[in-house]
């Protein structure tokens, strides 16, 4: 049976829309924020001041591991708080595969207290295995990730601290 015109270009127009729905079906997952999670109330203070947050809280090893994949923008004053139930190591860090944002990241201990600040950029790598990690350098049992240039631009540093909670930021 020979292929006629016709069949070719129904078979090209075929081609075209699977492979469009493979690229969207595989992209749209990850554009979204992740849906159910909680969002607490929260504020850093600092030497400069008291600066409320809205974090979204990740807590399970699946929240924790889309992260903020595919988001395109983040509110000036809103983040994600990463929580652990055990510590981790100064060794575990972070990376930005499928993260289209830059972000700065803050290590904190079980008091809340700034272990170490990094600056993350996206990573344009198809695999993760092309992207940098970014080690906390101390031991944490919380991360909170920011946009980049947050920590800097509000005079948040190493020692100061996470308050969560509107009411605990009252008081500060």
């Amino acid at each position: 049976m020979t292929a006629t015109p016709q069949r070719l270009r129904g078979l090209k127009v075929w081609v075209v829309l699977a492979v469009s729905s493979l690229i969207y079906g595989c992209s749209s997952g990850i554009a979204a924020p992740q849906e159910g999670l909680p969002v607490v109330d929260a504020c850093f203070v600092s030497a400069a001041g008291t600066v409320p947050v809205k974090l979204e809280v990740a807590n399970s090893s699946e929240q924790r591991r889309k992260g903020l994949m595919g988001r395109t923008s983040l509110a000036p004053d809103a983040g994600m708080l990463f929580e652990y139930s055990e510590p981790r190591e100064a060794s575990h860090g972070f990376w930005m595969y499928k993260t289209l944002i830059p972000l700065d990241i803050a290590y904190l201990n079980e008091d809340g207290v700034i272990g170490s600040i990094r600056q993350m950029v996206p990573c344009a790598s198809a695999t993760g295995a092309g992207c940098p990690t970014y080690p906390a350098g101390v031991s944490f049992i919380q991360a909170v990730e920011m946009n980049a240039g947050f920590f800097q631009e509000h005079g948040i540093r190493t020692g100061d601290r996470l308050f969560i909670g509107n009411g605990n930021c009252q008081t500060q």
